[in-house]
């Protein structure tokens, strides 16, 4: 299957999944058990967790994963009012990752010289940052309150969706914070345990999906 230099993503790319089976059929199948028994319905609901799967394809950038997801949660009947929360909450949390670790920028730039690049007690040098860039910061701190807020999902459904983004993110402070905060609304830890799953199957899901890519680079 050749394709012009110039188009790196095809929907009908999807197609070439069928020869990594063939290649790797073993390891394919047991990828596929994974996912299943991930985004089937148990605690959580399926659609609690399509709705996870499309936020976490966002935070992995995957344009097949977001489109086998999006046609996943619309036949569980989710709106696209909340279809686009689970995306906000992602939108947010990769932010907000990013505005966690200022507080290791911080440790790095005064060069106080810890072996221990994450602690909890580091978290509260985000203030400091926030006094240097208030604005800013206050900006996106209004930003991040207004998408964790109840809407068309719940709180719960919401910090769900912001534990299962920051295991994909690998930011230590949104896992710690989310995680309480969905415990907090309520999740168990079964719940919890799920949302992270199905994070898992689909951090390995773009990088399966994107072998798709490799197979076209090697036929050009």
């Amino acid at each position: 299957m050749m394709m012009s230099d110039d188009v790196l993503y095809k929907k009908s790319s999807i197609g070439r999944l069928e020869e990594l089976k063939n290649l790797a059929p073993e390891s394919y199948e047991a990828y596929l058990n994974v996912n299943n028994k991930a985004l089937a319905s148990e605690t959580l609901t399926a659609k609690q967790k399509e709705l996870i799967a499309v936020a976490v394809a966002h935070t992995t950038g995957c344009a097949y994963c977001i489109e086998l997801h999006i046609a996943n949660v619309k036949e569980q009947e989710a709106s696209k009012e909340e279809v686009t929360e689970a995306i906000m909450v992602a939108t947010t949390l990769k932010a907000g990752a990013a505005l966690a670790h200022s507080v290791n920028s911080l440790n790095a730039y005064d060069e106080k010289g810890q072996d221990e690049l994450y602690k909890g007690a580091y978290f509260e040098r985000l203030r400091e940052f926030a006094d240097i860039n208030g604005e800013s910061v206050q900006a996106f701190m209004a930003f991040d309150k207004q998408v964790m807020d109840e809407g068309r999902l719940t709180v719960k459904e919401k910090e769900l969706v912001a534990v299962a983004v920051a295991h994909t993110t690998g930011c230590a402070y949104c896992i710690h914070v989310h995680t309480k905060g969905a415990k907090k609304a309520g999740a168990s830890f079964k719940e919890i345990s799920e949302a992270i799953m199905v994070a898992t199957t689909l951090n390995a899901g773009s990088a399966l999906a994107h072998g798709i890519n490799a197979l076209n680079a090697y036929d050009r």
